[in-house]
């Protein structure tokens, strides 16, 4: 999903444009549905460069899918597997579509459903990047916080985008690697740890 919304065109679709990589340039159609904002380029371009050096062979998990605009981001600039998680159905379609045009069945795979659902089910390998950036309103953070990390690499990193001046509360074996904002979003990449302490307690 992902940063402010602009207002579309008339038809009430506008486009967003992966920025680089592989399908560099292309346009991901953005329907006009509530709660959706695609994520600007500039804070696209920022969290790219930040995970450019992990990216390569990555599996990535992008659980609100929206416009598609990070999920496919990180499949053109070299992800190996990229699940698309996406509750609305209209969403869904336009995403499968995308995969489709780009020809990425092989590394792209769009799940239509509830994203704590694909939580619960999903018995996959461990993800090693995680895109989380909810509905503001629906306030999902923390279901999705507390469910999320059984699903991960015991390495893997955590992007996480909520309104400006709030940061949702992340379990202690998360450090915060990068943050930044514009006026109305604060978006931060977090790196999986394992605290001294805990490491220490479990091997005495």
């Amino acid at each position: 999903m992902n940063a402010r919304r602009g207002k579309p065109p008339a038809g009430g679709v506008g486009s967003v444009r992966i920025i680089a990589g592989q399908w560099r340039g292309t346009r991901l159609p953005v329907p006009d549905r509530p709660g959706l904002r695609p994520t600007s380029d500039r804070v696209r371009e920022t969290l790219f460069n930040w995970l450019q050096p992990v990216l390569p062979d990555a599996r990535v998990l992008d659980l609100f899918a929206g416009s598609g605009a990070l999920g496919l981001e990180a499949a053109s600039r070299g992800a190996a597997q990229v699940q698309l998680v996406e509750a609305d159905g209209a969403l869904a379609q336009a995403l499968g579509d995308a995969v489709a045009r780009l020809d990425a069945q092989g590394r792209v795979a769009v799940r239509h459903g509830d994203a704590l659902a694909f939580l619960r089910d999903d018995t996959s390998e461990p993800w090693d990047i995680a895109f989380v950036d909810p509905p503001f309103a629906a306030g999902l953070w923390p279901a999705v916080l507390e469910l999320l990390p059984a699903r991960l690499a015991a390495d893997a990193w955590l992007y996480v985008e909520s309104p400006a001046g709030h940061a949702p509360d992340l379990p202690a074996d998360w450090a915060l690697h990068r943050e930044s904002g514009t006026r109305d979003v604060r978006y931060a990449l977090y790196r999986r740890v394992t605290l001294p302490g805990i490491l220490n307690a479990a091997n005495p």
